[in-house]
């Protein structure tokens, strides 16, 4: 474009694609000043205005407001500066949109009530230090004057729900019934039986911990009879219970006698508790961990196989 040739604001319009409501705006606010007035009193603009404006529009639809492109259109910030600010601000927003589209499919695959889209919605947008506090105080108010297990606390407290800044709906559902069922009576009351029972044992001198071996060896054991369909009543269930009987007496330095037998009955139907279990279920999906196998088919054919050695 020749250098001499003057523009008016339908012009530059028709050049740029803004409105000449927003051409009339910028000039008024002496981002784009008119180079110079026709004798009817016109705004005219050379290439340079031009150029000008173009840049205005690229800053705008950048999201940067308008102080900031009058700074930076005289020179009183550096560019690379202001990129720094209003990406960090993007990264934000970004992180807000990809919950709310995470919260609106699960609020469609759940066919949730306007209550329950609320409520959703609400809970997701906790900050994590938010999420992290509403299970802390729920762990503190259950198990707080309790003298549970301690690995088993510390296991509890550790544990903690961590939802991505880009969660798929599978994990703003889990961290919204999780956040309901850290709140439930029914889930409190089972926690709490749990710790009781483990504050019991270590009245009686239980100092041992979370025994993550044995507890592989009954999924091992227990699962491939469950698997095979053995009957828990049967002669080779008995087997199986004695291999593991004599596993528990080593594990806690017990006689392997009918006491024991009663004792892991006892054990188990404790820990047999399906709130429990689906609340470590949930705290994978929202981490993103595998999620751990349902223990409950096996639980449930150990406590038979026990019941019908006695």
């Amino acid at each position: 474009m020749d250098g001499d040739v003057l523009l008016t604001i339908g012009d530059l319009a028709r050049r740029t694609g803004l409105t000449v409501k927003a051409i009339r705006f910028y000039s008024d606010r002496g981002l784009v000043p008119p180079t110079t007035r026709s004798r009817s009193g016109y705004r005219l603009y050379d290439v340079g205005a031009l150029a000008r404006l173009e840049f205005v529009r690229a800053l705008r639809e950048l999201g940067i407001d308008l102080p900031t492109v009058q700074r930076l259109l005289e020179r009183d910030l550096p560019v690379a500066q202001v990129a720094e600010k209003y990406a960090e601000a993007l990264d934000v927003q970004i992180r807000i949109l990809r919950l709310r589209r995470a919260v609106l499919r699960a609020v469609a695959r759940r066919g949730s009530t306007l209550e329950e889209t609320e409520l959703m919605h609400r809970l997701a947008k906790l900050s994590n230090e938010e999420r992290h506090r509403l299970v802390t105080d729920f762990i503190d108010e259950v198990l707080g004057d309790l003298d549970a297990n301690p690995e088993w606390v510390a296991m509890m407290r550790s544990a903690m729900p961590d939802l991505p800044d880009d969660p798929d709906p599978a994990q703003v559902d889990a961290w919204v019934e999780l956040a309901e069922l850290v709140q439930d009576p029914e889930f409190r009351a089972a926690v709490r039986r749990l710790a009781e029972y483990q504050a019991a044992e270590r009245a009686q001198g239980d100092t041992t911990g979370l025994h993550h071996e044995l507890t592989e060896e009954v999924r091992d054991r227990v699962g491939a009879a469950v698997a095979a369909g053995v009957d828990p009543a049967s002669p080779q269930a008995a087997a199986i219970v004695g291999a593991l009987a004599t596993r528990y007496a080593q594990t806690f330095g017990r006689a392997d006698d009918a006491q024991l037998r009663d004792w892991m009955l006892d054990r188990l139907e404790a820990a047999d508790e399906p709130f429990a279990e689906r609340y470590l279920q949930l705290l994978a999906v929202i981490n993103g961990w595998p999620v751990p196998p349902s223990m409950a088919p096996l639980f449930s054919w150990f406590i038979q196989a026990l019941r019908a050695g006695q």
